[in-house]
C-alpha cells in the first residue's frame, strides 16, 4: 500500500495522513449521485461490505457532537452510541448541518480532517480486517488504511455501536 505517484488529487484528509506519515492508498470509484449508499461503494470497489465503513455524525444530549464509523451494512445503534459517548440520548445530525459542521458532504464524509476534532467511535468489527475503506473526504474516493492507524490518528475508541440493517 504505497501512496500513488499520480492519480486522484490529494484531499485535505490525505495531506493530513501524509504529514503524520501514515500509510494509506487512495482508491477512486464511480459515483452514482442517486445511490450514495455504502453497498454501492463496496460493489464499485469490489470489496466486502463489512470492511467498507461509513462515517456518521451524531449529536448527543449533554455531550455535543461525536462521530461513529460503522460497517456499510450496519446502522448505528443510537442507545449504544449515546452510552459510549457519555450522553443520555443521541440522534444523527440533520443533513443540512453536515457541511457547515464537518466541511464534508453526504457520501464524502471522512473521519479524518473534519473542521474540528470530535470524539470518534469505531464499530468493534474494524479490528477484524487488515485494511478497511473509509471516505477520503470527497465522493468517489476512498482510503484503504490499516484500522490501527486510522483509530490511532483519530484518537478513536472501539465499541459496539451498530446493528445489522433490517
Amino acid at each position: 500500500m504505497g501512496k500513488p505517484d499520480k492519480g486522484p488529487a490529494k484531499t485535505n484528509a490525505a495531506r493530513l495522513l501524509d504529514k503524520a506519515k501514515i500509510h494509506y492508498e487512495l482508491i477512486p470509484y464511480e459515483v452514482d449521485e442517486n445511490n450514495l449508499a455504502a453497498d454501492h461503494v463496496a460493489e464499485s470497489l469490489g470489496e466486502d461490505i463489512n470492511c467498507v465503513f461509513k462515517t456518521l455524525v451524531l449529536n448527543g444530549e449533554r455531550c455535543g457532537h461525536f462521530v461513529c464509523v460503522i460497517p456499510g451494512n450496519m446502522e448505528v445503534d443510537l442507545k449504544a452510541a449515546a452510552r459510549v459517548a457519555g450522553a443520555k440520548k443521541a440522534d444523527l445530525i440533520p443533513m443540512k448541518e453536515l457541511l457547515p459542521l464537518t466541511g464534508y458532504i453526504r457520501g464524502g464524509c471522512s473521519p479524518i480532517g473534519m473542521k474540528k476534532p470530535f470524539p470518534t467511535f469505531f464499530h468493534n468489527t474494524i479490528t477484524e480486517f487488515e485494511r478497511v475503506y473509509v471516505s477520503a473526504g470527497v465522493r468517489g474516493l476512498q482510503f484503504a488504511i490499516a484500522p490501527a492507524d486510522l483509530i490511532a490518528f483519530t484518537g478513536g475508541t472501539v465499541a459496539d455501536i451498530a446493528t445489522l440493517q433490517s
